[in-house]
């Protein structure tokens, strides 16, 4: 078990930027499934459904940096004893605070899904054209 000391050393805690990735790959894996779903039943074939997928997987990664990562990391409106706004609140953080990598954040889930991807294409391709 950490200590405090360890906490103010080392701020970023293992267990639970685990648990956000866990997180980031099941939003990215069911909603791999949805874009899935979208894409057979809107009839994309050969590059421009594998366009469509990678467009809204990044959409998605977007969407949850711009609801969730940037408002936490960005500055507090902390200030000093001076007013000059230097303070402990003014460093800025990023996905690298949340996350293992930006990679892992931003390109990651298009890997994790597209199994699910091209499962879900298929099958709905196949039952709206038959």
């Amino acid at each position: 078990m950490l200590s405090e000391r360890d906490y103010q050393i080392s701020p970023i805690v293992q267990e639970s930027v685990m648990h956000n990735s866990k997180s980031l790959q099941n939003l990215q894996s069911l909603s791999a499934s949805l874009f899935g779903i979208s894409a057979g039943i809107l009839g994309f074939e050969s590059y421009s459904g594998f366009l469509f997928y990678i467009f809204f997987s990044l959409l998605t990664s977007f969407l949850v940096y711009l609801l969730r990562v940037a408002p936490s990391s960005s500055p507090k409106e902390y200030k000093d004893n001076k007013g000059t706004g230097s303070g402990l609140g003014s460093g800025v953080g990023g996905v690298k605070k949340y996350f293992r990598s930006g990679f892992e954040f931003w390109a990651g889930g298009i890997m994790n899904g597209f199994a699910g991807f091209v499962l879900t294409w298929t099958l709905f391709y196949g039952l709206v054209r038959a």
